[in-house]
């Protein structure tokens, strides 16, 4: 499963040449079991963060406690559950934990800069664009970026989920080399540790293994959104763009510094494949997608195994409501995801222009337009 010591080692090594890294804290370890803020730990870790950043690596922070912050400072005896209230309790919290962190790290000769980001600034390409330029921007000035997701706007259909998703985007979107999950457990472990309190931390694997699936079981902890389930998710979307995740227990005083060095402790999971094109990441890393394009089985197998291009007579039907440049994915017959890729034409006419040989395009919609439903360069494996 894992792989052997001496490649765990080797892999290890590397961490302290990594150039960036993405650091995401959940609310389990941020809100002291639910008291607000633990600025006492906030404070370690800006400090150990500090000492990553004189060490020369960029730092980017998503940290997670501001809904846990407003219902603590809204007085509320739990974490509500209809969407305005959690908006509410957001936006109070907010407050404390940019001025937690703010003041943590001013200790240290050093700025912050709240960047808050829904699902839409990464799915739409533009804004996508103009938040890459924004955090490099930050970085080159050398201010540590506290990303959380914008929860006082987002609604279901817009939001990320968890921070653990916002963090392998943010990974994503950067280029990071590494990102780093710290949490209240000290890793991914082989087996159910509620089931078994003895299972052994899995030290290192790809982080595509299947098996893994098994191991991280299902349940999050009442202040998140997460467990290990979406940490795995993450790691699987980080190790899109060739970064990798490491999972490890936050609590544990000095975590961050060890790991840099090459420690031992927590879960590493790896990238099977090099980074992929910018334009490719982006759009493998997007979760929400528009529309549907189903492909017979030669099409299906030109894209799997030629890297060819999407023509509109290889596609059986077209499902969604899209426009043209979305994200759309390319199913099988099977209904088995093969790619996602940005779409040439609006849901309607591919719909005029599916099963058709792409020389009938111009006479079928009035106008020329690209030979390609989805063109390679535009498209990616998944």
């Amino acid at each position: 499963m894992s792989l052997d010591a001496m490649a765990s080692e080797g892999k290890r090594a590397r961490l302290a040449n990594a150039r960036r890294w993405v650091v995401k804290i959940g609310s389990a370890l941020l809100t002291a079991s639910g008291r607000g803020l633990d600025r006492e730990r906030i404070g370690r870790w800006a400090e150990e963060l500090a000492g990553l950043r004189s060490q020369g690596h960029e730092v980017v922070l998503v940290s997670s406690g501001a809904v846990a912050e407003g219902v603590l400072r809204l007085g509320l005896a739990r974490r509500p559950d209809r969407i305005h209230q959690l908006q509410a309790a957001a936006a109070v919290g907010q407050m404390g934990l940019i001025q937690a962190w703010e003041a943590a790290f001013a200790r240290h000769g050093l700025h912050t800069a709240l960047v808050l980001l829904t699902h839409e600034d990464l799915a739409d390409r533009e804004r996508y664009l103009n938040a890459r330029s924004t955090l490099r921007t930050l970085l080159g000035h050398g201010v540590v970026p506290v990303i959380n997701e914008n929860d006082t706007v987002a609604t279901d259909e817009i939001r990320f989920g968890d921070n653990d998703t916002l963090g392998a985007l943010v990974a994503n979107l950067l280029e990071a080399d590494v990102l780093l999950l710290l949490t209240d457990q000290p890793g991914l472990k082989e087996r159910d540790p509620r089931e078994d309190a003895s299972a052994p931390v899995v030290r290192c694997a790809l982080a595509a293994d299947p098996e893994l699936d098994r191991m991280a079981g299902t349940g999050s902890g009442h202040l998140g959104r997460g467990g290990m389930v979406t940490k795995l998710r993450a790691a699987r979307l980080a190790a899109r763009s060739g970064a990798a995740t490491l999972i490890a227990d936050g609590s544990s005083a000095g975590i961050i510094e060890r790991l840099v060095a090459g420690g031992e402790e927590g879960t590493l999971l790896l990238p099977e494949t090099e980074r992929v094109a910018a334009r490719k990441r982006w759009i493998a890393g997007q979760l929400q997608t528009r529309g549907m394009l189903v492909v017979d089985a030669g099409a299906a197998a030109a894209l799997r195994g030629q890297g060819r291009s999407l023509l509109p007579v290889g596609v059986r039907s077209v499902e969604g409501d899209f426009a043209r440049g979305e994200v759309v994915v390319c199913l099988d017959e099977s209904g088995r995801e093969i790619a996602r890729g940005l779409v040439n034409y609006s849901a309607a006419d591919a719909r005029r222009i599916c099963g058709k040989a792409s020389a009938e395009i111009a006479v079928l919609l009035g106008y020329a337009g690209e030979p390609e439903l989805v063109h390679r360069d535009n498209l990616v494996l998944v």
